[in-house]
Parts: C-alpha cells; sequence; structure tokens
C-alpha cells in the first residue's frame, strides 16, 4: 500500500483535492478533523490544554479561535500544543491505516511539512497557487484584514519550500476542469495509475 501525504498552504485548495480524490474512490483521512475529535469535549486531550491555557476552554469546549490566535503567535505556545495533540493524532492515524484495504492511500494534514510529520509517507503531494490567489482566498474564506493574513501566511513554510519536498505538485490556479486534470496527473506520478473513478 502507498501511503500518500498530501498537505499545501493555507487556502491553496487542499480541502478541496482531498474531497475529490475521496469521491474519486480513494480512502482518505482528514488529519484536522482527527485533531479537533482529540480535543473534542470530554477528552483527556482537552483536559491537558485547558490545564496549560485555560482561558481556551469555555463551556467544556474548546474554542479554537482563541487558540489559534494564541499559537499563531508563540511558536513556543505552537509547540506545547502540538505535544499534547500529536501523539493521539499518530495513534488514530496507525489505527486507520491498518485497517485499509486500498492500493493507495491518502492522509491530509495542514502542517505536515512544517511539523516534519510528510517523512511518515511514502510520497508527499502539495497544492499550491499563485500567492496573490492565495490572499485573496484567505481574506475571503476567514474574513481576515490584509495584517491577519499576512500572520497566518508567515506561520507556514514558504509555498516554494514545500514544493521542493513534493513527490508531486497540483497547482490550484484555475477552475475546477483545470484542477480535475491536475489530480489525475498527478495521482498517475505518485501511484503509476489512474484514479478508481477514471479507470
Amino acid at each position: 500500500m502507498i501511503t500518500v501525504g498530501l498537505t499545501g498552504g493555507i487556502a491553496c485548495g487542499k480541502s478541496t483535492v482531498a474531497a475529490r480524490l475521496a469521491e474519486a474512490g480513494v480512502p482518505v483521512l482528514d488529519l484536522d478533523r482527527v485533531s479537533r475529535e482529540v480535543v473534542a469535549p470530554g477528552t483527556d486531550g482537552l483536559a491537558e490544554i485547558a490545564r496549560r491555557w485555560p482561558a481556551v476552554v469555555r463551556d467544556g469546549a474548546l474554542d479554537r479561535k482563541a487558540l489559534g490566535a494564541l499559537v499563531v503567535a508563540d511558536p513556543a505556545a505552537r509547540r506545547e500544543l502540538e505535544a499534547i495533540t500529536h501523539p493521539r493524532i499518530w495513534a488514530a492515524m496507525e489505527a486507520w491505516l491498518a485497517a485499509q484495504t486500498a492500493p493507495a492511500v491518502v492522509v491530509e494534514a495542514a502542517l505536515m511539512v512544517e511539523t516534519g510529520s510528510w517523512r511518515r509517507y511514502d510520497k508527499l503531494l502539495v497544492v499550491t497557487c499563485a500567492p496573490d490567489i492565495q490572499r485573496r482566498r484567505l481574506a475571503a474564506r476567514e474574513g481576515y484584514d490584509a495584517d491577519t493574513v499576512e500572520k497566518w501566511l508567515a506561520a507556514q513554510l514558504p509555498l516554494a519550500e514545500k514544493e521542493r519536498l513534493a513527490s508531486a505538485v497540483i497547482r490550484n490556479d484555475g477552475g475546477p476542469e483545470q484542477l480535475a486534470e491536475a489530480i489525475q496527473k498527478a495521482w498517475a506520478e505518485l501511484t503509476g495509475a489512474a484514479t478508481p473513478e477514471s479507470r
């Protein structure tokens, strides 16, 4: 089984690519979803966060926006958060991988390159787009002002560094048809096969 790590710059379309692959029949695990599950109400992950940063837990639930604002501006806090969440995320991922039988699977995560976790996978697929498009999409999606957009971009590695490590790159600058073609091409590069839907 080939394991493909899927990542990209914020607002470049990583989740859209993951959804397209899943629709085509490729098993996809969203580690960002798993990261929410391991700090859901009642979990020991949330309890540990509450002990470290009481202000980001309200009414028994994580205030993700407050936590995001805290860690985006403080690399040390981000590392502390990762020490709490990552072991739980990796355990969930290993259980998921052990249950898979497909010839190739995808694990999707936002900060795969930044955390070094891209090395866990056989191949790395990176979704990028032009920087001006990335800024415009991020501002529109989250309602961020220009300063906040720049803070979020600064918290990630430059797209060029991610592309340099990639086994395949999908440029998501165009419309849905161009993206579909780019996905098919990248998947063939990674696995030597078409996605299930196109066979």
